[in-house]
């Protein structure tokens, strides 16, 4: 596994604590947006459909550790958009290192290679470099030719520094099984530290809607992928076996959207990362007053074929504490990829989709606007 030891064993204590005290919703990741704006238009992304005046929104390095500090987590993620633009960043790591919190940068790292020497190695840090696939896949999905090439050489260049490097990975319907096996050979053969992998999601403002998986087909192409290496088992994966054994099918899981919190420009993002149907102003206020009901596969449209991550692997994380067994299992035998398939959630009661994004823009813009105007006087005086 692509987990450190040390990683592992903080992060299974403070489960372990969690579980202990009777808790039954607590964040295990969380997920940081300091700014929307990219330097890259991914046909697959829903992040960066905003106007300029959203797209140069920055959460300040006080606001993010406030954040962190309010909602606890032992982890933080830091994306976006690409978080390399932000001018503060380092100070944000350093800021959430300070904390003893484990940090991931999220990154497309075509500013890797410039900015790398603003970071130092740690153990609590970790680069993950987005990778869609091999060369062709990848550039395919960025939607710009030679951006694998400045990512592989970022890639060399983080570890020659002495940086914990993993990749994130994301398939969507036309991934082909032989060949992103083929792909975690040639990244694990790099020397990375760790895999992150998950089915695309289909965001609501994503520009291409075609090419998304649903569940069917996800469990196909993990089994697909899995077979063709011992489960699994050769590759580093920087994420909870029992969450990699759900994408193959034998688990059935409900999403715990409140394991990954998720911190933007506009406050905290109800109910996950994904789905942005609403902001609360706290941390305290997104876990009481959230419907979280209201989500989920079974429980709403938008989240029918949803099997990211940023949704399962807490619950994944949080089986695997309560029943060992399970992930001992999977870890010696590998993931199963032949046989019956764990029955799945009914779809039949969710309700139908609402579209909220062009509400949640219009209400920021008239919020940053308001802000504008009240500057004005002050610097008509000075």
């Amino acid at each position: 596994m692509g987990i450190s030891i040390h990683q592992a064993a903080r992060m299974g204590a403070y489960v372990v604590s969690q579980h202990l005290r009777g808790r039954k919703r607590y964040p295990l990741v969380m997920m940081l947006e300091p700014l929307f704006r990219c330097n890259l238009a991914c046909a697959g992304c829903g992040k960066i459909d905003y106007p300029d005046k959203i797209l140069d929104q920055r959460i300040s390095v006080k606001d993010a550790l406030d954040s962190l500090e309010e909602c606890g987590a032992p982890m933080l993620v830091i994306a976006g958009g690409e978080p390399l633009i932000h001018k503060e960043l380092p100070q944000i790591v350093e800021g959430a290192m300070a904390k003893k919190k484990f940090v991931t940068v999220c990154t497309n790292a075509l500013l890797l290679e410039k900015k790398m020497h603003e970071y130092k190695p740690n153990k609590f840090f970790n680069w993950s470099i987005h990778l869609d696939g091999d060369r062709e896949m990848h550039d395919k999905s960025v939607c710009r030719k030679g951006v694998y090439d400045k990512a592989v050489a970022a890639i060399k260049a983080a570890k020659a520094a002495g940086f914990r490097v993993t990749i994130n990975t994301t398939l969507f319907s036309d991934a082909d099984a032989e060949r992103s096996a083929r792909f975690f050979d040639e990244v694990t053969a790099m020397g990375i530290d760790g895999i992150t992998v998950s089915p695309g999601y289909a965001y609501e403002r994503a520009p291409d809607q075609q090419h998304f998986l649903n569940r069917a087909k996800i469990k196909e192409l993990f089994r697909g992928i899995f077979e063709r290496n011992k489960g699994g088992k050769a590759w580093p994966f920087y994420q909870s076996t029992l969450f990699l054994d759900f994408l193959a099918g034998n688990q059935k899981y409900h999403c715990t959207p409140w394991g990954n919190p998720t911190r933007t420009v506009f406050g905290w993002q109800k109910p996950c990362y994904l789905l942005g149907e609403g902001y609360a102003s706290t941390f305290k206020e997104l876990m009481e007053d959230t419907n979280w009901s209201n989500y989920g596969t079974g429980n709403y449209e938008k989240c029918a074929d949803c099997m990211v991550h940023s949704g399962f692997e807490a619950t994944a994380v949080a089986d695997s504490v309560t029943k060992p067994w399970k992930i001992l299992k999977v870890a010696l035998q590998g993931i199963r990829t032949k046989g019956p398939m764990a029955p799945d959630i009914s779809l039949e009661n969710q309700r139908p989709a609402e579209y909220m994004f062009s509400r949640h823009v219009e209400t920021k813009l008239e919020e940053i606007t308001t802000k504008e105007q009240s500057r004005l006087p002050l610097q008509a005086a000075e």
